[in-house]
């Protein structure tokens, strides 16, 4: 599987990476995940430099309207959100996440998977998380 992931029930984060490709179904299955396991309050880490994605546009598209219903249902209840990428996809996904933003919650784009750790480890951040 490309996708992997960690939670740390005491810190209240879960780090997820990529490696190799991802199609729509991994996506979901880490998405069926983070539904079921009651996280959505968590912060999130995922760092997909290495992800080849395997999904046309029509894809991301379902992607995105998942990722909007499951934040309307979160309400305020979302954790702050940093996205890893590479270089030549930083602004693509910056401006995807600007289409995504409409929750009340942090969401920060980095091309270094220190600095997104540095940033959701914050106090500005951690004062943020819900719960």
């Amino acid at each position: 599987m490309p996708l992997h992931w960690t939670i740390d029930s005491r810190s209240k984060i879960m780090v997820a990476t990529g490696d190799g490709p991802v199609d729509l179904d991994e996506v979901n299955r880490m998405l069926d995940m983070i539904a079921g396991s009651n996280i959505l309050g968590y912060r999130k880490l995922f760092d997909g430099r290495l992800v080849q994605t395997q999904m046309e546009p029509e894809h991301l598209l379902t992607v995105g309207v998942r990722l909007r219903s499951m934040h309307e249902a979160a309400g305020s209840g979302l954790g702050p959100l940093a996205l890893v990428v590479r270089d030549e996809n930083y602004w693509q996904v910056a401006r995807l996440l600007g289409i995504l933003a409409v929750p009340k919650r942090p969401m920060r784009v980095f091309k270094q998977a220190d600095k997104a750790r540095i940033w959701l480890d914050s106090p500005v951040i951690l004062a943020s998380t819900p719960g």
